[in-house]
């Protein structure tokens, strides 16, 4: 899935503390730990320095700068 800043109930900063934007994610850190560097087909290198609510499991929320680019 994907998401914004701009959307509805987000905010600006990840749960780590960096301003929300693309080649960050959020991710469930049971899972994949927060500060781990990804790659992810389609997306690019990523970093694991969110978390939220819905992300459980095997699941990684891409951020984007846009939200025409999140529903895209």
């Amino acid at each position: 899935s994907a998401y914004t800043a701009h959307d509805p109930g987000n905010g600006s900063y990840t749960f780590r503390g960096n301003f929300l934007r693309k080649g960050l994610v959020a991710v469930d850190p049971t899972v994949i730990p927060l500060g781990t560097r990804l790659y992810i087909k389609g997306y690019g290198y990523a970093v694991a320095d969110d978390i939220g609510s819905a992300i459980k499991g095997n699941r990684i929320d891409l951020a984007y700068d846009s939200r025409r680019d999140a529903l895209d």
